[in-house]
């Protein structure tokens, strides 16, 4: 019997992931991308320690919190590029860019120390990175193409999270993530106030610099973002320590799927044939990894 555990832990995450993504990129749309991060991540932060306190969860060595510090760092500033490009470009073409190279990362450091899957499981692999592209693959005009660059810093960082969040996910699951949020969420707040120190420095500005307090209407956009994107790491690092990090990576790594979908029915985007085709090929490739 193959282990189902750490699949449908994975495509959970995936789902919540990509829900978080869209709601964050809604937010940033009309709010500053790092106000946006800080109190999301301040909400995860809170989220997390609640769960650590109500599941008794051990402190675990001084070494994995600070592999949850480099996972938060990374990870909030490969979240903010993405919020960005979220917000400056079509969320159906940069969520599945960044999430084609966040997979790569800790699937080729799995691959390196774990040795190759099983073909079945690696045609599997193959076709899940292939179905991530096809849902990015759209007619680019000049306006489609922005925030493009956003979009690949955003895996980088993302994908630095992955792996990262697994070196600090052995011993426990809340605490590397409370380690994780408390880092992120102190790195936005500086960047915050080195904008807010430069802007008002600054005696050639003119206008009046961009508050990094949300706009009305939007508060709870950030809440959900906050909460579904830190119950989907605490999914992802289960979903690792319970089965191959390859698995849990490229699996986690289809929450584009989930992002595209609620783009289709909210904001009305259409969906191209190589979209349908990346979604139905998403599809095949979930039993195959999970063999």
């Amino acid at each position: 019997m193959p282990n189902l555990v750490s699949p449908t832990l994975s495509l959970s995450a995936a789902a919540s992931w990509g829900a978080a993504d869209f709601s964050g990129g809604l937010a940033t749309k009309r709010s500053n991308v790092f106000g946006v991060v800080v109190i999301a991540h301040g909400i995860g932060l809170l989220f997390m320690l609640v769960l650590a306190v109500l599941a008794r969860e051990d402190l675990p060595a001084w070494s994995s919190l600070l592999w949850g510090i480099a996972a938060g760092s990374v990870g909030g500033a490969g979240l903010a590029c993405l919020y960005k490009a979220l917000a400056v470009g079509k969320m159906g073409l940069t969520a599945p860019l960044s999430a084609v190279i966040s997979a790569l990362i800790p699937v080729v450091f799995s691959f390196s120390t774990a040795g190759l899957p099983r073909g079945v499981q690696l045609f599997g692999f193959g076709l899940a990175i292939v179905s991530i592209w096809l849902i990015a693959m759209q007619r680019r005009s000049s306006s489609e193409s922005k925030g493009l660059g956003l979009a690949v810093a955003a895996g980088f960082g993302l994908g630095g999270f992955l792996l990262f969040i697994r070196f600090a996910g052995t011993q426990a699951v809340f605490w590397p993530l409370v380690a994780a949020r408390a880092a992120s969420f102190a790195l936005m707040t500086l960047i915050l106030l080195k904008r807010r120190l430069l802007s008002a420095g600054d005696q050639q500005l003119i206008a009046k610099p961009e508050s990094w307090k949300p706009v009305p209407g939007v508060l709870h956009y950030i809440l959900v973002a906050g909460i579904l994107d830190s119950a989907a790491n605490a999914l992802y690092v289960a979903a690792a320590q319970r089965g191959r990090l390859d698995v849990a990576a490229v699996l986690s790594s289809l929450y584009p799927a989930s992002t595209v979908i609620l783009a289709r029915v909210v904001l009305k985007e259409r969906w191209s044939r190589l979209q349908a085709l990346g979604m139905v090929a998403a599809l095949a490739a979930v039993p195959l990894v999970a063999r």
